[in-house]
């Protein structure tokens, strides 16, 4: 790999402008509005949950960074209660456990500077960047550098203060990456706040990239950019109303891979990671365990329930019927779903040879002929595998296609479900397959088909979204997943 050269920052392109978040906007105004209501009831539960999602990305930032390690158990018990030091044993990091809660508390207090801010109406400017560097760095004495000879050599870490000398990584491959040289930092971070002042009206999460990036081209600082480049991303995400997005170290090498294409020009693939997370973060903050039915008549005096118990009705009545044309979104998309299967099995079964005994049966499922119930169990499989909650008091479809090649035997389903503990007017689709072949014991008609989920995350849609926005989009989401279905079915013939 080649040494990669500084080059100033440049504004979103057109290319950046067009990317695809399949009806994101819509998404995120049912979001709004489910978290509105939830207040309105004297519910808590996004707080209680913006306060875990806030510590475990306060835990999960310095992974990335390789400031400390620390394992998977003790970093729930962290997000749960909170980062108390007697939760964590020598042998959970890599670290002292006393230095760990020194990172682990800046790092917090940062995310509640740009909480703080957002609440005042505080611009992002040179001097909270300083401001919010400091409070990262607050415990870290030293970082390394490289002087005018190319050597590398450990100094004290300018806290708050733009880097003084160069901080051009080198890569295992022996390659340079270049970021900005320190005698221009300043005019480009003043460049990078002119174009991100004038990108109010584009979506959150596509400014929320860029700027991520840019900011990292520039690396102003010569220690911590990664961390306050995903604080400030936190901001850009709050201040729409949007919930704060956890980069952690499943995702890192995906993540690092996305930066790198950015800097040749594509950052579609790290608007991609942002917008799954925050979709993610939405569906699971919906689908927190909480009384989301509490009515408002409990907290009345006995004197005016009667005369208000109507009044509430009739309003919870008419928003429950604009929720629910959600369920007419998914129809249309099933039936998207169900064209698109039959086509696909088809050209499958042109490509047997005629002389094996090929079937293909396709199948819709829902309340209009009573199998709702179907798949529920494989449905809300994959959603706690995601921290999601299905509800299935509300409608639930699905689309199934089944191809059987002699006594080998393909099923493709997509689900259709509503997500959350209240309605909210989201749902997502997931697909999976079941699979099942003549060398299995007779009675694994059922119980023993093998399970494989095919969908590398959701597709979520809302009441508001508009089917030919996110037609091509859910088109594409079932070629992937599909294809996943019927790779694994042909390894297996």
């Amino acid at each position: 790999m080649s040494d990669y050269k500084w080059h100033p920052i440049e504004p979103l392109s057109e290319k950046d402008l067009s990317v695809d978040l399949a009806g994101n906007q819509s998404l995120y105004e049912s979001w709004r509005s489910a978290k509105a209501r939830l207040k309105s009831l004297g519910n808590n539960q996004v707080e209680e949950f913006t306060r875990r999602l806030i510590r475990r990305l306060s835990v999960e930032t310095g992974i990335l960074e390789r400031l400390y390690d620390l394992d998977r158990g003790t970093t729930e018990a962290l997000v749960q209660k909170g980062f108390a030091e007697n939760l964590v044993a020598h042998a959970d990091t890599n670290i002292p456990p006393a230095t760990l809660m020194e990172y682990l508390h800046d790092q917090e207090a940062a995310i509640q500077l740009v909480m703080d801010v957002i609440g005042q109406s505080r611009p992002l400017s040179k001097g909270l960047l300083n401001e919010l560097h400091a409070i990262l760095t607050r415990h870290q004495e030293t970082t390394s550098a490289i002087d005018q000879f190319g050597n590398r050599l450990e100094i004290p870490l300018l806290r708050g203060k733009f880097k003084d000398h160069p901080n051009n990584p080198r890569r295992p491959d022996g390659s340079i990456h270049e970021y900005c040289p320190p005698i221009h930092v300043e005019s480009e971070i003043d460049r990078l706040l002119e174009l991100f002042n004038s990108y109010d009206k584009v979506d959150p999460v596509i400014v929320a990239a860029w700027l991520h990036h840019r900011f990292t081209q520039i690396h102003p600082y010569q220690d911590g950019n990664g961390r306050l480049a995903r604080v400030i991303v936190t901001m850009v995400l709050v201040q729409h109303d949007l919930l704060p997005i956890v980069l952690d170290r499943d995702i890192r090498t995906e993540y690092i891979a996305s930066l790198e294409r950015a800097d040749s020009g594509d950052i579609d693939g790290l608007v991609r990671i942002f917008a799954g997370l925050e979709r993610n973060a939405i569906l699971q903050a919906l689908s927190v365990n909480a009384e989301a039915d509490i009515s408002h008549q409990q907290s009345l005096t006995s004197a005016v329930i009667g005369s208000l118990a109507d009044k509430f009705t009739r309003r919870k009545q008419s928003r429950d019927a604009e929720l629910l044309k959600v369920n007419d979104k998914a129809l249309s998309l099933r039936q998207i779903a169900h064209d698109f299967i039959e086509d696909k099995l088809g050209n499958l079964k042109l490509a047997v040879p005629r002389d094996r005994n090929v079937s293909i049966i396709m199948m819709n499922g829902g309340p209009e002929n009573e199998r709702s119930h179907w798949y529920r169990n494989d449905v809300i499989r994959t959603a706690q595998a995601a921290q999601k909650f299905v509800n299935f008091d509300q409608n639930h479809y699905f689309s199934q296609g089944s191809i059987k090649l002699s006594g080998d035997r393909l099923k493709f389903i997509v689900s259709f479900h509503h997500v959350g503990v209240m309605l909210s007017g989201i749902m997502e689709a997931t697909a999976f397959a079941k699979l099942q072949f003549d060398d299995d014991p007779d009675d694994r008609e059922s119980m023993g088909e093998e399970f494989l989920p095919c969908s590398i995350e959701p597709f979520a849609f809302t009441y508001q979204t508009r089917i030919d926005d996110v037609a091509s989009a859910f088109s594409n989401w079932l070629d992937a997943s599909l294809a996943i279905a019927m790779k694994e079915y042909g390894d297996r013939l």
